[in-house]
């Protein structure tokens, strides 16, 4: 593990940023790390406004967009809201259906079944549109590079408008409105919405034309922020401000869905933090066990008994989702060891009856122990179908577009991509995937990385430093929750390994002269030997609170430690 220590920012914009916001200097520095320089600067950072928001109208197609949804309810066109699996398209269909059948009755929602049908448009869910009447589509985090089934639709007299947020190809669909801020030609001054805030821009564009501000939209922004957090993208400009608005939604006046959700956790105030790991996993094994159109249904139900019912049915699909998980990635650890390749560049792995729903989690968890790029194949239908992930500041999709001779589709960002190949194939394309990634993935990548923000000692952790960085929240993508180091740290003698396996580690930490601090680090078990030596260590970790029984206190949630 690599620990790198960002670069100190100017001392004298430190101390006059200090100065003018009334803030410690290592807060200040904090801030000059994240771009805020100014007093205005730090105003839209700790209080994000809705003046935050952009005019949607700057999006390429969206005059065409509305003008199309509004000619469909004048006309009681049959629309239906289509939208991929995961939680970005169900947060997206739920959002966008919610909001259109607040206008019409003739609003319906279409989730491909990810194992008939796989990622995106598929040609299932055209002819199921065309077999009742619905004259157009909606897609939502899908559809961009869709071209052969969008004029698929156009043969059947289907109109599409597509809200997405991946990278177009060289061509756009023939589709009514292609909406998507990553267009080339699209002048939108925010590039990384993701498919349910390009979705948001929508219903902000409609909402508009009726006169409403986009204040009276806030009720749709507990599905946005949830988007957000679940699908990795950067917390910053717009998305920051979603995100922010998002969260207050989600703390005060969830959707009867995510109370049911939230009732199940032992938490009064939900941070992004909370929403990707205990709300999004659930709302995502729907889809990854059984099928979308149960997430869907939970985040549009109205009546709380009706969604606890459906939320329970949800969390038992998260537990099969997990144990599914867990088997999967020692079954594809012990073939990485079989077949020799724990010293590749790169982690392919192929086993027929593996869950399609959850080869992506796999594929995360395979690189916490061989950190390189990886892809996950299992049989789905007469092709292997694969969840590939990266490694920090590798792009696994431009490793793929390299390799796009040996593929039947793929699609995806920088740090995730989904793809299918024929299966005589992928020999070929494991070989050509591994020689892609060889040449062109730097040495100082292949190990993880640590890094800090600023070197601290403890008596700078007091209740009003904790009161301020909370405010940097919400914290993901380009605004990480800030990492300090801390040297000649000892442990108390009360250090000890625990958790059910005894991997994780729980220390009580000082510097001479100053606080105690509880410290926890979640698979740091085997530091225990350095802590016993009674020599002083370094720490990493971030600030956190733990809540137990009714009391709140500070505690490290500890990264690394060295000796």
């Amino acid at each position: 593990m690599r620990w790198t220590l960002k670069p100190k920012p100017d001392p004298q914009k430190t101390a006059d940023l200090s100065a003018k916001l009334g803030v410690d200097t290592a807060i200040a520095a904090l801030l000059l790390q994240r771009g805020i320089e100014s007093f205005e600067d730090a105003k839209t950072f700790f209080r994000p406004s809705w003046s935050d928001l952009h005019d949607p109208f700057l999006m390429k197609d969206m005059d065409k967009a509305v003008e199309r949804i509004e000619l469909a309810l004048k006309n009681n066109e049959q629309i239906l809201v289509f939208g991929d699996y995961d939680v970005d398209g169900t947060s997206s269909v739920a959002l966008m259906a919610s909001y259109l059948e607040t206008k019409s009755t003739q609003i319906s929602t279409y989730i491909p079944d990810r194992y008939a049908e796989g990622y995106g448009v598929s040609y299932k869910g055209i002819d199921f549109a065309s077999d009742n009447d619905f004259s157009l589509i909606i897609a939502l985090d899908c559809g961009v590079k869709a071209l052969d089934k969008i004029a698929y639709a156009t043969k059947k007299g289907i109109d599409f408008i597509i809200c997405d947020h991946h990278r177009p190809g060289k061509e756009l669909p023939s589709a009514v409105a292609v909406l998507d801020p990553k267009r080339s030609d699209c002048e939108y001054p925010f590039k990384e919405l993701c498919g349910c805030g390009v979705g948001f821009k929508l219903i902000q564009a409609l909402a508009s034309k009726d006169g409403v501000p986009v204040e009276a939209l806030a009720e749709y922004l507990d599905l946005v922020a949830t988007a957000i957090g679940a699908d990795i993208v950067p917390i910053v400009g717009e998305n920051r401000a979603l995100a922010y608005f998002g969260l207050q939604v989600i703390n005060t006046n969830p959707r009867s869905g995510f109370k049911a959700l939230i009732n199940q956790m032992k938490k009064e105030v939900l941070t992004i933090t909370d929403v990707v790991f205990n709300i999004a996993p659930r709302i995502n094994a729907a889809g990854r066990m059984k099928h979308g159109n149960y997430a869907v249904a939970l985040m549009k139900e109205a009546d709380f008994e009706t969604a606890e019912r459906a939320a329970s049915e949800i969390e038992l699909f998260n537990t099969n989702r997990r144990e599914a998980d867990k088997r999967i990635t020692q079954e594809a650890l012990l073939q990485i060891e079989k077949l020799n390749e724990t010293e590749q560049a790169t982690t392919v792995v192929y086993q027929d009856d593996w869950h399609k729903g959850v080869i992506g989690i796999v594929a995360s968890r395979l690189i916490e122990t061989y950190y390189r790029p990886t892809l996950v194949f299992t049989k789905s239908g007469d092709f292997l179908a694969a969840s590939a992930r990266s490694v920090r500041g590798f792009d696994v999709y431009t490793a793929l577009d390299n390799c796009s001779h040996l593929l039947e589709q793929f699609g995806g960002h920088m740090y995730a991509a989904g793809l299918t190949i024929k299966e005589e194939n992928y020999t070929a394309f494991k070989a050509a995937f591994e020689a892609e990634v060889s040449s062109t993935l730097p040495t100082h990548l292949k190990t993880p990385e640590i890094k800090i923000d600023a070197e601290i000692n403890f008596e700078s952790i007091t209740p009003k430093f904790y009161r301020i960085l909370k405010q940097f929240a919400p914290f993901g993508p380009q605004n990480m929750a800030p990492v300090f180091m801390t040297t000649a740290v000892r442990d108390t003698g009360y250090g000890k390994c625990v958790g059910e396996d005894q991997t994780h580690l729980r220390v009580t930490l000082t510097q001479t002269g100053m606080p105690k601090l509880v410290g926890i680090g979640f698979g740091l078990g085997s530091n225990l030997a350095i802590i016993k030596k009674n020599d002083p260590f370094k720490v990493v970790y971030a600030i956190d609170e733990n809540e137990w029984n009714g009391r709140v206190s500070l505690q490290l949630k500890l990264k690394g430690i060295k000796s």
